[in-house]
């Protein structure tokens, strides 16, 4: 969705036109008969609300939306307003208008409040239709511009940032969104070559003749299974003072997971293209950086995999040595993710001296049992770097709850004939996974890992996402890097 800046409405501007309500408070400018026809339909201006109707002014006929803000003084009033804006897409995003006129000239909003509200429209607007060839006319998309009037003045030059965040959601949502056969480690880079050209993002890839030289040999032997070769990629950006140490986002990218010789159900399996949503949201959040040129020194890694059950596939029992040099003994080959990102945070360690990392990955199903798809959980090895995790996840939406780590856990991984298990026991699933990783993190590193199982794909249409991919991490880590790194 593209949208534009005018200060006065235009005479060949849009039909609909959408005004914000802010809870118990109607516009003060509203023409009578839609201030009685919200009344009447109950419409009070809760978050999300929508109410139509028809006003007729010097002989032409505009189509009103009223949409809901929710109440002014709350806690989540920005993602009140993101979400008021992604209710008038959805309302009308196949409705047959094909650009909408959002009246800001009251001056009710500031800058930042219409770009959340602006976000919320466009982020909802994203539907991957790419294999759809037999659409109804009434399903077909027709939404696909905004105009804003009245805008305070900077408004124009605040949506290239909020526009370059929205489009790193939207990238994300297309990696995960792809089937599987089309996104596979190769081609989940050439997909990054493309997007970033120009961006300033330098791209490094190692295949597996690469890795193999450095020793990694617990995210190699995932992909033993595979006719697809590995790969790992990193993203570097570099917009911070050459003195300024590095920041590392590590993304687990296992494109398709079949669970390998531990295999997995058949039922529901086909979700397991979105088994590199960490790295879809690394890359995503890479390309947002890189888009509003952040002042900070980021580097993102994804760890690229296929996992799948064929001849020469790891098995139960294999023991790997990590490029780090710690044996593991695999107990399930189906938890591959952890065996990924121990090399990934390796490799990214000795390449990249950072002080902070921070991994992203669907990590287990016992983070879903634990918090559903209403957060995700956080592990650290440091209070700050949590907190500031925390922060912004209630700040964009994307929602974190910590859990602890604790050297009483690391027993259940340990092994009689290595240096440790890839699995514990049935008991504190994600815990001993975050306890596994935490071993390849260098003395004086501050890390944290964000177990994001339950919040990369939906079920049902939400708040600013329709079902399907959401983007979720994207803006979780824009929004770390300017509270930490940008200040």
């Amino acid at each position: 969705m593209q949208i534009v800046f005018h200060d006065t409405p235009q005479a060949d501007g849009p039909r609909l036109v959408a005004r914000l309500a802010v809870q118990d408070q109607l516009p003060a400018d509203l023409p009578r008969a839609l201030a009685e026809g919200a009344k009447a339909a109950r419409f009070t201006g809760k978050a999300g609300q929508v109410f139509e109707g028809f006003h007729e002014e010097n002989g032409a006929v505009s189509r009103v939306a009223l949409v809901g803000a929710g109440k002014r003084d709350d806690a989540g009033w920005l993602a009140n307003l993101e979400k008021a804006g992604a209710a008038l897409t959805a309302k009308y995003l196949s409705s047959g208008e094909e650009s909408v006129a959002l009246d800001f000239r009251q001056g009710e909003f500031n800058p930042g409040e219409i770009m959340a509200i602006l976000t919320g429209l466009r982020l909802r607007a994203w539907r991957w239709d790419t294999y759809r060839t037999k659409l109804r006319d009434d399903q077909k998309p027709t939404l696909s511009g905004a105009v804003a009037i009245g805008s305070p003045k900077g408004s124009a030059e605040a949506w290239v940032d909020s526009l370059a965040v929205a489009e790193g959601v939207e990238f994300a949502r297309e990696l995960v969104a792809e089937p599987a056969n089309v996104i596979y480690p190769e081609s989940f880079v050439a997909r990054c070559r493309a997007r970033f050209e120009g961006t300033g993002i330098t791209i490094r890839v190692l295949g597996e003749a690469e890795m193999q030289a450095l020793g990694m040999g617990a995210l190699l032997g995932v992909s033993l299974g595979s006719a697809r070769e590995a790969q790992l990629l990193a993203l570097e950006w570099r917009g911070g003072a050459a003195d300024t140490p590095n920041t590392v986002m590590v993304g687990k990218g296992v494109t398709f997971d079949t669970g390998g010789i531990s295999i997995k159900p058949a039922a529901g399996m086909e979700d397991m293209k979105w088994d590199m949503g960490g790295a879809g949201a690394v890359a995503g959040a890479m390309l947002a950086l890189a888009k509003r040129n952040a002042k900070a020194n980021v580097i993102g890694v994804c760890g690229l995999v296929e996992n799948m059950p064929d001849g020469a596939a790891q098995r139960p029992g294999d023991v790997v040595t990590s490029m780090s040099g710690q044996t593991i003994e695999v107990i399930n080959t189906d938890a591959e993710g952890r065996l990924v990102l121990c090399d990934a945070i390796t490799w990214a360690q000795k390449e990249y001296k950072p002080v902070t990392v921070v991994d992203f990955a669907t990590l287990t199903g016992a983070m879903i049992i634990a918090l559903g798809t209403e957060h995700g959980g956080v592990f650290a090895n440091d209070d700050g770097l949590a907190e500031s995790l925390l922060a912004a996840g209630l700040v964009t939406g994307e929602k974190l709850w910590r859990f602890p780590l604790s050297p009483a856990y690391d027993a259940m991984i340990d092994s009689p004939i290595a240096d440790m298990k890839n699995v514990g026991p049935r008991y504190a699933g994600s815990i001993t996974a975050a306890q596994f990783i935490q071993r390849f993190v260098d003395e004086g590193v501050k890390w944290a890992h964000c177990d994001i199982a339950g919040m990369v794909w939906a079920d049902k249409p939400g708040a600013t996402w329709d079902k399907g991919a959401t983007g979720y991490g994207v803006r979780l880590i824009d929004r770390f890097v300017r509270d930490t790194l940008e200040g």
